[in-house]
């Protein structure tokens, strides 16, 4: 008898070949230490496939046929007779094996039966009758794999890092694997598909060199970035897997990070560059420039929620094969840059599923930079910290930490990164005082009828708040030349605003502008005087750096106000750390009020940040919950649904086409949309009818009057709650 793997449309693949085949690819993917159990997992996944109800049935006359084919291989490994050494690394296989289909199982206990989808459950599922897979015997020997560069990389003293170690190479051979079974799959089906995108680094680095020709040197300030820039290239020789690359906000990181990346790319041959960026608005300002540098020799893959790869109706055929390319590169990260947030980034490595998990693969032989990494949610510092440890220890992978307001991770490095070595890329700081450009004032008991008027009395001035109401009651009781920025306004909306405002800026024109806190990151904006309402040290000296940018004054004015009203969770911790280096007379844009800020952070979730494992006291190798630990891995605590603002030809059009059943689309409305939390804002406007479910998933505001020209979208004509 003949088996196959895969049977349709006239296609076929024997499959003992799709076994050797999948193989051999999961070892070229693996790192030299698990290339043996990359193998061995992608040989013995489909064993199950061997069964009768498989080949008879399900392949030959109905695919709707239920069949569970993942546990079978598992299963067989586990009849093997093992060493002590072979038996620990056992689960690992199996958990791999099992999930390639349904995704990393839960370990479970001994007390689960076969109708549990954990590993002790299925590892109890009997195959008999026509279910019976035994035929892979005259085609498939099984033979534990060699593990014994694993188990040098395993050993650790400590219980918990080595259960993480555990959990981590789980996830990165189940990456091998299911990576490995897809592309096999697929050449099958689709033999002439063409994933190869342009990566001439050689080429890009010569092109990165002139950008630099073009950086203004007028003055001092400007100066002083170069200066930066080649202190940071000559300790690069010396750096370590991590680098941390401290430098003030307009001090030219973003440039630096991507000179730094190259310069290792060509010293360590390494395949790729992943920038990690927090915010999606500077994603897509990053990979624009990135673009119009690169264009033409190296393929810049955008990974996130508002980024559609539909080509424009006029692309030529080639811009039309680079877009289907590179969306097809998202599945597994095969790019050579690749621009990400870090919730896809993080919340992929702790996943369960292959969908996210493919990716993990494609992450060693990198050089990853890690931009505002302030902002890595204090809680999920221990996974964070430990995921980027790993890669780099591990994978052949390099770092770079990238900050303005760089916290001390020297000691969570210690506890949650052992064996790890970092190094500070700017040991000289004397070119910092050119960007002390600002006067810092604590206005403590203030209004906002009060910072308006005060606003006003500036040529530019800039006013950034906590909440979108507060910007919609702030840009009221303004007047003349005034703008609104905030999340209620669609990312098209925000841009065009932006513009105009660089124009009355670049005119010398009097302008006044209220936004959220969306202005600190990515807008490089210069506003004589900027008003920031009390929040967390880094959010003030953020906002601070969009104040008398250039240096094109003596200096600056910012202000810190202080309303009172108390914020929720962390926001309003970070926000109390900084009322009290205020009361104690801290200089807040010094480093020591930056280390203290973060000391007193650190401990503040000291317990919170040591409990986030997924290690239990006693837990062994065969009862890991990678389903349970993925699911409580949030890396954004609230949920929020897409709002799209039908009011443009493009967004209607784009509309139509989700209508017709063009689902592609749906990413392309992202530029038209506002995002509602689930639990506050789109339960409001869904109760009050402003609202309503246009397709499957996509909702449409249904009255264009609550969307206002100035303001974007205001909830509050109905329902004065604070949202």
């Amino acid at each position: 008898m003949e088996y196959y793997a895969h049977k349709m449309d006239g296609k076929k693949q024997y499959l003992k070949d799709h076994l050797e085949q999948t193989a051999a690819l999961a070892k070229e993917f693996a790192v030299d230490s698990m290339k043996a159990i990359a193998c061995a997992a992608g040989k013995y996944h489909d064993l199950g496939k061997y069964g009768l109800t498989f080949q008879k049935e399900r392949l030959e006359n109905d695919r709707s046929v239920k069949y569970e084919h993942s546990s079978p291989g598992a299963i067989e490994l586990g009849k093997s007779v093992l060493t002590a050494e072979q038996k620990a690394i056992l689960p690992m296989l199996q958990y791999c094996i099992m999930g390639h289909h349904s995704g990393l199982p839960d370990g479970g206990t001994n007390s689960d039966t076969a109708d549990d989808g954990t590993l002790h459950g299925r590892l109890k599922r009997e195959y008999t009758g026509k279910n019976d897979y035994s035929a892979y015997k005259n085609e498939i020997k099984i033979e534990f794999p060699e593990i014994n560069e694993l188990l040098n990389d395993l050993m650790s003293d400590d219980c918990r890092e080595l259960m993480e170690k555990y959990a981590f190479f789980t996830r990165y051979i189940f990456s091998c694997l299911t990576d490995a079974d897809y592309l096999d799959t697929e050449k099958v089906y689709n033999p002439d598909i063409d994933r190869e995108l342009k990566s001439d680094f050689e080429t890009a680095y010569t092109l990165l060199d002139k950008r630099r020709e073009n950086f203004p040197t007028d003055t001092e300030l400007q100066r002083s970035r170069t200066r930066l820039l080649e202190q940071a290239l000559r300790n690069l020789a010396d750096s370590k897997s991590i680098s941390i690359l401290n430098m003030p906000t307009g001090s030219g990181k973003t440039y630096c990070s991507l000179k730094l990346a190259f310069e290792k790319i060509r010293s360590s041959g390494k395949k790729r560059i992943i920038y990690v960026i927090p915010y999606t608005s500077i994603i897509e300002q990053t990979a624009k420039e990135l673009n119009k540098i690169f264009g033409n020799c190296v393929d810049v893959l955008q990974h996130h929620s508002n980024y559609s790869f539909e080509p424009d109706k006029n692309a030529s055929d080639e811009e039309k094969s680079t877009a289907e390319k590179l969306h097809r590169s998202t599945e597994n990260w095969n790019a050579p840059i690749i621009v990400t947030t870090s919730v896809q980034f993080f919340q992929s490595l702790y996943h369960y599923r292959s969908s996210s998990l493919r990716k993990l693969h494609n992450m060693a032989d990198s050089v990853i930079i890690f931009d505002e990494v302030h902002l890595l949610p204090v809680e999920l510092l221990q996974p964070c910290l430990r995921a980027i440890g790993y890669i780099t220890k591990y994978l052949n992978s390099e770092a770079i930490f990238l900050s303005a307001t760089m916290p001390d991770y020297s000691e969570l490095f210690r506890r949650y990164m052992p064996g790890c070595e970092f190094s500070e890329l700017i040991s000289d700081k004397s070119d910092f005082a050119y960007y002390n450009k600002c006067k810092y004032t604590y206005l403590k008991d203030a209004d906002y009828e009060s910072v308006a008027e005060k606003s006003q009395g500036f040529r530019s001035s800039l006013i950034v708040v906590n909440k979108k109401k507060a910007a919609a009651e702030i840009y009221n009781l303004l007047s003349g030349n005034r703008f609104h920025l905030s999340a209620f306004m669609t990312p098209q909306h925000r841009t065009d605003v932006i513009k105009k405002i660089r124009t009355c800026l670049k005119n010398e024109e009097q302008v006044t502008v209220v936004s959220t806190s969306l202005i600190e990151a990515g807008v490089d904006l210069d506003f004589e005087a900027v008003f920031r309402e009390a929040a967390g040290l880094d959010s003030i000296l953020q906002s601070g750096g969009r104040c008398n940018r250039e240096g094109r004054n003596e200096s600056g004015s910012v202000y810190i106000f202080d309303t009172g009203e108390k914020m929720k969770g962390e926001f309003e911790i970070r926000t109390e750390i900084v009322r009290e280096l205020l009361e104690e007379g801290y200089d807040i844009s010094s480093d020591a009020a930056v280390r203290e800020y973060y000391e007193r952070l650190f401990k503040n979730y000291d317990g919170s940040i040591e409990d986030n494992t997924i290690y239990k006291t006693g837990m062994e190798f065969d009862r890991i919950p990678f389903r349970k630990y993925a699911e409580s891995f949030r890396f954004i605590n609230e949920d929020t649904v897409s709002v799209v603002i039908n009011n443009c030809d493009k967004a209607n059009e784009t509309l139509q086409q989700v209508r017709s059943g063009g689902l592609k689309y749906k990413r392309e409305l992202q530029k038209y949309s506002v995002s509602l939390r689930v639990h506050g804002e789109f339960d409001v406007a869904m109760a009050n009818g402003i609202i309503s479910e246009f397709a499957d998933g996509v909702y449409v505001l249904g009255n264009k009057d609550y969307y206002k020209p100035e303001t974007g979208l205001d909830l509050y004509m109905a329902d004065d709650k604070n949202v």
